[in-house]
């Protein structure tokens, strides 16, 4: 059998996230469908995290095993002729067996795009979040240093999770801006169930003045109640996941 490492962009707008669910598709089927169609194997590919409905990828990575010897230069073109407009193997490699594309990642980098004008903007408005209020962009940049470390980040994620361990490594968080688009960028060494969304939510809440509190107490609170708004899925990507 052989490992196979690829490496996926789509627009997730209209999928119900990484995950396959009853009566609606997920990325993961399609990609499973293309292998099949291409190699005649029915495999289960493990991504390196499931994102949420609506939410995109600019490098997710997964794996499957196949035994087919079809070239691994071919791997990508091959799965693109059968992969929906909105989904692109844009690399394959063959990797040794113990690879995993979930349990061997090291971490990962999220963007979130923040549209902040009162006018929509018809080219953006499926990939960033509108928000019409003034925003300190400085005061955001300011607050936004505090994440930076190790925390147990439980006040930064959403009910419905599993997860027992909450803490978390956030290596650094860059945000920039461009005119009207502001870009949150944040590389950790994982993230909780909704973290990042959370953490984007909050910053907009503190640059539009409605949380008072600094970021650092809000962490040290462990208070899903002190942060912000859970900012919506379609402005989130998943930039890249190291190895």
């Amino acid at each position: 059998m052989r490992n196979i490492k690829i490496t996926v962009q789509y627009n997730g707008a209209n999928y119900c996230g990484w995950q396959e669910q009853p009566n609606s598709p997920g990325i993961q089927g399609n990609i499973e469908y293309a292998i099949k169609e291409i190699t005649g194997e029915k495999v289960k590919i493990n991504g390196s995290g499931r994102t949420d409905a609506g939410v995109h990828a600019l490098g997710q990575v997964a794996n499957f095993k196949i035994e087919s010897q079809i070239p691994v230069n071919r791997i990508p073109d091959a799965l693109n002729s059968k992969l929906p407009k909105d989904i692109s193997i844009i690399d394959a490699e063959e990797v040794e067996d113990e690879f995993h594309a979930r349990y061997s990642a090291k971490g990962k980098i999220y963007k979130y795009l923040v549209y902040n004008s009162r006018y929509r903007n018809p080219i953006l408005k499926d990939i960033s979040y509108q928000v019409k209020y003034d925003l300190d962009f400085e005061k955001m940049k300011k607050e936004a240093e505090s994440l930076i470390g190790t925390y147990d980040f439980c006040g930064f994620m959403s009910s419905g999770s599993s997860v027992k361990d909450t803490v978390r490594t956030i290596k650094s968080v860059k945000i920039e801006k461009q005119d009207d688009l502001i870009v949150f960028e944040f590389e950790g060494n994982g993230f909780l169930y909704n973290m990042v969304r959370i953490l984007s939510g909050t910053l907009i809440d503190i640059g539009r003045g409605r949380i008072t509190e600094s970021m650092e107490d809000i962490i040290k609170s462990k208070n899903r109640s002190k942060a912000g708004h859970t900012a919506p899925g379609h402005a989130l990507f998943l930039k890249k996941v190291f190895y």
